[in-house]
């Protein structure tokens, strides 16, 4: 069944806990959305990827984030969250990881998400996302935090240590809570 933005938000607002991950695949694999739906939050940087918000309740965030080429997120979890992540315009690229025998993270999978792709993750789940398309084509994703997530584990390629990213709006307008 096709949802729309409006009936996402809908589904959100009347959470009373966090959304099991595969019902927050099939409703972003059901939405029927692109650029011009969230058209205020298209909002890029160069300093960095952005992370725009557009809505969010006590149960959940919905963000736009704007990739120019060449960006990339750190790699991160989603520690009590589930995260779904919907590309509305460009392919972007997710690299999977998992923890090495001597403590340190190693990349396990990479693949590319073409407009209309659909990938979730939670909790420890390690992923990093990037904007790697030739020329200086932008990536748009969507993304729904169930609950909120406030702040990512990030990971080190070159060493052991653990660190924290707090999810900071770059662009934010409140008009949509």
């Amino acid at each position: 069944m096709t949802q729309t933005l409006e009936s996402l938000f809908d589904f959100l607002e009347g959470l009373t806990g966090r959304v099991p991950l595969d019902e927050l695949a099939a409703r972003l694999n059901d939405l029927d959305i692109d650029c011009e739906d969230v058209g205020p939050y298209v909002q890029f940087s160069s300093r960095g990827y952005t992370r725009n918000l557009v809505r969010a309740g006590d149960w959940y965030q919905v963000l736009v984030l704007c990739w120019k080429n060449g960006q990339r997120s750190p790699i991160h979890d989603h520690a009590g969250s589930s995260c779904g992540v919907r590309v509305l315009r460009g392919t972007g690229t997710e690299t999977t990881f998992a923890f090495a025998p001597n403590g340190m993270v190693k990349a396990v999978a990479s693949r590319d998400l073409p407009p209309g792709s659909v990938m979730a993750t939670q909790d420890l789940d390690l992923h990093q996302v990037s904007n790697l398309q030739a020329g200086d084509a932008d990536l748009v994703t969507l993304h729904v935090y169930s609950p909120p997530l406030w702040l990512m584990g990030t990971y080190s390629l070159t060493d052991a240590t653990r660190g924290t990213e707090p999810m900071l709006m770059e662009f934010c307008d409140m008009a949509g809570i």
